[in-house]
């Protein structure tokens, strides 16, 4: 199954051009954003973490998505659980639907302090990969699968917690330093 893994997940490096142009062009543009709002006193968006999710949702649908030839997979399966244990294959399948969500989860609450909420970070998640699996579904690129929605939002769950860690630490970490100088 970890060759099936790394084989996929190396493959889905050559959508990072894809990722990166999408990601300059956000650059780009909330850059005038940014000094616009400057300009009439207001806060400005934060740079590098909208750019990055940018470039991770530009890099998701290149792989989700705009990799696919339309109308080679139909079909739609609501059984839960049904492609874990099938073979090595589909259980890979599984796991890379949980780390193609984990990033997600991590930059929405990077990028958006709103999506610090636990349940709005994770019904965005799930929003996400439903109009995915819809999209794929009405287009033919793939097949509409539970399965699939439930991993996705198990991949944003992971990825919230890894922001909160991180967070949490960086919190910890700076309140210790500001004691330190006191």
């Amino acid at each position: 199954m970890l060759k099936y893994i790394i084989h996929d997940m190396t493959a889905a490096l050559r959508y990072l051009p894809y990722g990166l142009i999408a990601g300059l062009f956000a650059v780009a543009v909330l850059w005038l954003i940014n000094r616009g709002r400057q300009k009439r006193g207001k806060a400005t968006l934060p740079l590098p973490a909208v750019s990055c999710l940018v470039m991770y949702v530009a890099i998701m649908l290149a792989i989700t998505y705009f990799s696919r030839e339309s109308g080679t997979r139909n079909g739609i399966d609501l059984e839960l659980f049904s492609t874990w244990g099938i073979n090595k294959r589909n259980n890979a399948y599984v796991v890379e639907n949980v780390l193609l969500f984990i990033p997600y989860g991590f930059v929405l609450a990077w990028a958006d302090p709103r999506q610090r909420n636990f349940f709005r970070n994770v019904l965005t998640g799930a929003m996400t990969s439903l109009a995915i699996e819809c999209m794929q579904l009405v287009t033919g690129r793939g097949y509409f699968q539970i399965d699939d929605i439930l991993t996705n939002i198990a991949g944003t769950v992971l990825g919230y917690i890894c922001y909160m860690l991180i967070y949490g630490i960086r919190s910890l970490w700076r309140r210790g330093r500001n004691i330190i100088r006191k």
